[in-house]
Parts: structure tokens; sequence; C-alpha cells
């Protein structure tokens, strides 16, 4: 069994974050600690310390959670009142909804704005973002939960890899990405990929697969992933 990242003395809100809402998502399915463990092939140790933020799972770690969760990646930014319980997400109630109720004294939702008929903005220097393992940096491009997608920018520094030992690794769904400044490398199958600024690529995610910087700049990109 592999493990998901390198263990970490303490918690910080981020990994705090991630890990209560993926304890969220599998308890909303009435999954076991272990089940899900066994259908990572993961220790059920190991994903207890994801759960608890003790642990910060690189980007395909946490794809093959999602997955097996039924849910998109972009699940996990989401605040509580965006998912249902069974996989579908919740868009609220039509024009004009501008959320669920805050009750006084707790946190705001997410900075979102919903419109009339349902047309939702979000400011750029409010986008959800999570940080992952190697410093692998995720930015939300949809201002709320779409079902069965997502669309994200992401930031790999120099040296980072999606996987945490750079194995390959497979998941449900279908990636499609962009390079928007750097350069990323893009290992599908036996064949290797070099794209720079502008360059796409399209594969499905049950192809073993991985992506890393192997520059000495930051590479950033746009992906969307679908189920």
């Amino acid at each position: 069994m592999t493990s998901p990242s390198t263990d970490h003395s303490g918690a910080d809100p981020d990994e705090q974050r991630i890990g209560g809402r993926i304890r969220a998502l599998r308890n909303a399915r009435g999954l076991s600690l272990r089940a899900l463990a066994d259908r990572l092939d993961i220790s059920a140790s190991a994903l207890s310390q994801i759960e608890r933020g003790k642990m910060r799972p690189s980007v395909t770690r946490l794809y093959q959670i999602m997955s097996e969760l039924g849910e998109p990646m972009s699940a996990v930014f989401a605040g509580e009142e965006e998912a249902v319980p069974g996989g579908a997400a919740s868009t609220g109630g039509g024009p004009g909804w501008n959320g669920p109720p805050v009750a006084e004294g707790s946190a705001a939702a997410p900075p979102s704005r919903v419109l009339s008929d349902h047309v939702a903005v979000t400011r750029a220097d409010d986008a959800a973002v999570l940080e992952l393992h190697h410093g692998v940096r995720y930015r939300r491009l949809t201002p709320e939960q779409v079902p069965g997608m997502s669309y994200f920018e992401s930031t790999y520094p120099p040296g980072a890899f999606s996987s945490q030992n750079a194995e390959y690794v497979r998941h449900s769904g279908h990636e499609i990405g962009l390079v928007v400044s750097g350069e990323l490398v893009v290992d599908t199958g036996f064949d290797t990929h070099r794209l720079g600024p502008g360059d796409t690529i399209s594969y499905p995610s049950t192809t073993p697969h991985r992506i890393s910087n192997q520059s000495d700049v930051p590479a950033v990109a746009i992906w969307l992933n679908l189920p």
C-alpha cells in the first residue's frame, strides 16, 4: 500500500479543511474509514491522518478519494451547504438566491455572489484555493460547484509532482489541460509530453499518468475534469 503524503507534526487550517470535507462526504455516503481506505489501497491510519488534517494529500491522491466518493474534484472546495448526501450538488432556490441563511455569530459563506437568473460571480482575490502536497496550488475557477465538473487553475512549483513519490496513478474521468505559463511534463502510459504556454492536452484519467514541473520556474495550467 502507498502512503498519500509525508506526515506533518501538526495540522494547518487548509489541511483541516480538506480533511474535514473528505470526512463529511464519506460519512454522508455511509462509508467507514476502513472501507474507503481499502478502496484507495492505503492504510486506514493514513486516511485518518488526512481527515484529521495531519497529512496533506497529493493532487492525484485527492482525485482518487473524490472519485471513490462519487464527487468531482471541485467538491472538496465546497462548504457543507453545497453538498447533498448521495453526490449531487445543490445550487439553491432559483433566481436571486443568495445561499442558505447564516446563523448569527457563525462564519459567512464563501464570497461568491449569486445574481439574478442564477448568475454567480467570484472576484479573483476571493477564489477558493487549496495547497496540496509538493506545494501544488489549486484555485477553483467556478464561482460555485457545478455538478459533475471541475474547472480550476493549478500552479506547480519547480520540482513538484502530482503524486507523492512520482508514481503513475489512474482514476475515473477525463482530463483536459491548457498550460498558461512555464512548462509542464505530462506522462501518459509510455508517452511523455512537454507542454509550454498555449499547449493543450486531453486524456482519459483511467490511463496511468502523472504531471510534473521539471523546470526552474513555476508552471500554471488550467484544467477541466469531467466524469
